[in-house]
């Protein structure tokens, strides 16, 4: 069987990016939770929050994780507010390893500045807002089985990294 591996952490992490290529590396199937989002529901992100609010999309987060937890074979690329609910992080452990992608407050506001399909981030100070978000969430984060921080590595050593404590077993 082949165990999921689910990445969680915050916006700008790498996720996205360490998802595509983890999943090219192992051969698994590579879902994203807000894709799946956005193609479910025709519009954005961002739109959602604006036209539906924040609710709305944690229901659909766990509506998906719910579908994908009884498959196996999957990098699943977490959107960052998954761990907001209990439920999604046992759901994902239940079928595979959950995987912490953690940067420093600095690392995530420069590789989210420029993007305006980040709806938490859309306020004035965005930089306050993560170094509050993460405040908030690190706990969250920190319940995956493995911690990465991928402030001053290479998507490719993240990606080995990953892969070695999947087929090592020690996650």
């Amino acid at each position: 069987m082949l165990r999921n591996i689910a990445l969680v952490g915050f916006m700008g992490s790498g996720k996205t990016t360490v998802s595509y290529l983890l999943a090219q590396h192992l051969h698994y199937r590579l879902i994203s939770t807000d894709a799946l989002i956005v193609e479910q529901e025709k519009i954005s992100v961002a739109e959602i929050f604006a036209v539906k609010g924040e609710q709305y999309f944690r229901s659909l987060e766990r509506n998906i994780v719910e579908q994908l937890s009884g498959q196996q074979g999957l990098v699943i690329d977490c959107g960052g507010g998954i761990v907001l609910q209990q439920e999604n992080m046992d759901r994902l452990r239940s079928s595979g390893l959950i995987v912490y992608l953690k940067a420093t407050v600095d690392i995530l506001h420069e590789r989210t500045r420029h993007s305006k399909e980040r709806p938490l981030l859309n306020v004035e100070d965005p930089k306050a807002r993560i170094k509050n978000l993460l405040a908030q969430r690190e706990c969250l984060y920190q319940k995956a089985d493995v911690t990465i921080d991928t402030s001053q590595k290479t998507v490719a050593q993240v990606v080995d990294e990953i892969a070695e404590r999947v087929f090592r077993g020690s996650a």
